[in-house]
């Protein structure tokens, strides 16, 4: 959600001015039978789940385990777990986004990809301002909430606190 766009906007009655307004783009997808949302300068692909996802002896209880893409080996994430839910139910509609956070890639398990949203900044209310209760996902992991015209609501996600990547770069140093 760092990476923002900028996009001029000629005012109506005032064809010479001009206001800057900021926006993001997100990939909207379900979780939880919520829509979560998530910038899409960290997705680097979606992906069928395949049939199968080797498991990881001793791994941490919500990495689902890893799967093979291309040569590379990724871990496949359970973001429903790890907020202290069952485990994602794989359905035909369930796919896996490859995200990258600081060179570290990981899939992360979601239940249906919807759609790639623009979003302008002015839709977004902080996770300082949004009522928790309003969403089965913790706050700990939001970074906002859009509020769209349509009035439904986008869960932005951090996925960077979910899976605590920080402290694991910190491990690595």
């Amino acid at each position: 959600m760092s990476d923002t766009r900028t996009q001029i906007n000629k005012s109506a009655d005032r064809g010479d001015s001009a206001v800057i307004e900021k926006e993001m783009t997100l990939l909207v997808f379900d979780l939880t039978g919520e829509h979560c949302g998530l910038d899409v300068n960290l997705v680097r692909e979606i992906v069928h789940v395949p049939p199968r996802i080797t498991r990881v002896p001793n791994a941490p209880h919500y990495v689902k385990g890893v799967i093979n893409l291309r040569g590379t080996v990724i871990p496949v994430l359970d973001c429903i777990s790890k907020m202290g839910g069952a485990f994602t139910e794989i359905t035909n509609e369930s796919r896996i986004v490859v995200a990258e956070f600081e060179g570290i890639q990981f899939g992360v398990l979601v239940d249906a990809v919807r759609e790639v949203r623009t979003v302008p900044d002015s839709l977004v209310e902080t996770a300082n301002t949004v009522n928790s209760s309003s969403s089965s996902i913790g706050a700990d992991y939001i970074l906002g909430v859009a509020k769209m015209d349509d009035g439904r609501l986008i869960v932005l996600l951090d996925l960077a606190t979910l899976f605590e990547i920080n402290e694991l770069l910190e491990e690595e140093n």
